[in-house]
């Protein structure tokens, strides 16, 4: 019982700890780098948001595939799958529960192709229970191919829709309530003395940023595994529910901010985004480097992760009938979408 508390009092503050970067640092190093870049809101959105809000599931792929000889590699995957269900329907519908979501055909279309092209390369992938070099290629140059649509299609279409951004502060409003944002406040400004001023150093309030978010991911996965251990959960079922919910926490909070700006198609755009370099990248990038650099192959289940794997393609399809009905995801559609993960947790667990 004392290894259930403690680990789970660990997992408590690792998720608290990635909040808090996210929402103090990263949101506001990001608005900087979009302004400077002059991205238009769903290029930011769905490129730089997604990079760096997806560091805990790149950083926790590396560790489950080069620890223990692969053999965790399956709990590496099963975050990425487990997340990318969670982005599609927890983060959009909350979005769209805080501020319904207004999202042009365009961004709709670009996004969501591309990442049906992506959970299609990961099908196949997954038919034979092993990577191959090539395969791992492939998912490397598809997203090199969504980077350059990207920003093609969008100097294209909304050259003028330049992402002037700035942080929400109205959450800071009533800094001195509470003693929870009193904590919060303390704690920032702990880590504040790493960052700098994250307006001014933005560079270096993300990069680190992304650093801290890798750093804590490590102490996650590290908890969540002797958590299920204590409680007889398969690996594959924790990183599925727990550690996929626990690492979409930053991708969560950047989306409801720059939701609540009335920016949701950014928010929306960062979930597909996110989604489409977990996919990719956070899963490509160590598969290469396991293929090319130690010269072991991957091999993968495909029993819990191929049907998580086609639910994530038929989450996909839900949520863009609803944004193509009116280009509006509402209120009661998010909370369809947010409905539809609690049934999805429910069955993976019980199942």
């Amino acid at each position: 019982m004392s290894t259930i508390l403690l680990s789970t009092a660990i997992i408590i503050v690792c998720i608290y700890l990635l909040a808090i970067v996210t929402d103090e640092f990263f949101i506001v190093s990001l608005d900087q780098i979009s302004k400077r870049l002059k991205l238009p809101n769903d290029v930011a959105g769905a490129s730089l948001m997604a990079m760096g809000s997806s560091a805990p599931e790149l950083a926790i792929a590396l560790l489950a595939l080069f620890t223990g000889g692969g053999e965790h590699s399956d709990l590496g995957i099963g975050t990425i799958v487990g997340s990318a269900i969670f982005n599609i329907l927890v983060i959009t519908g909350i979005s769209a529960i805080v501020r319904p979501a207004a999202v042009s055909l365009k961004v709709v279309a670009r996004d969501v192709i591309m990442y049906v092209a992506s959970i299609a390369l990961l099908l196949w992938t997954f038919s034979d229970g092993n990577v191959t070099l090539v395969e791992a290629i492939l998912f490397i140059v598809l997203y090199a191919v969504y980077i350059i649509i990207l920003f093609n299609w969008s100097s294209d279409a909304d050259a003028a829709n330049v992402a002037e951004v700035e942080h929400v502060e109205e959450h800071h409003a009533d800094e001195g309530g509470s003693v929870f944002s009193k904590l919060s406040h303390a704690i920032a400004s702990i880590i504040g003395v790493l960052m700098g001023d994250a307006k001014k150093s933005y560079i270096r309030a993300f990069v680190i940023s992304i650093a801290l978010i890798g750093l804590i991911s490590y102490f996650l996965v590290e908890y969540a595994i002797v958590f299920a251990d204590a409680v007889g959960i398969p690996p594959v079922v924790v990183a599925l529910t727990i550690l996929a919910g626990g690492t979409s926490i930053p991708d969560l909070i950047a989306s409801v901010v720059v939701a609540r700006q009335g920016r949701g198609e950014m928010a929306v755009a960062n979930a597909i985004g996110s989604n489409i370099f977990d996919v990719l990248i956070a899963l490509g990038v160590p598969w290469l480097i396991s293929i090319l650099v130690l010269g072991q192959g991957v091999h993968v289940g495909t029993g819990d992760l191929w049907t998580s794997t086609l639910l994530l393609l038929s989450t996909v399809i839900v949520v863009f009938i609803f944004l193509f009905t009116e280009r509006v995801l509402s209120r009661r559609e998010g909370w369809i979408l947010v409905l539809l993960y609690v049934a999805y947790v429910f069955w993976t667990i019980f199942g």
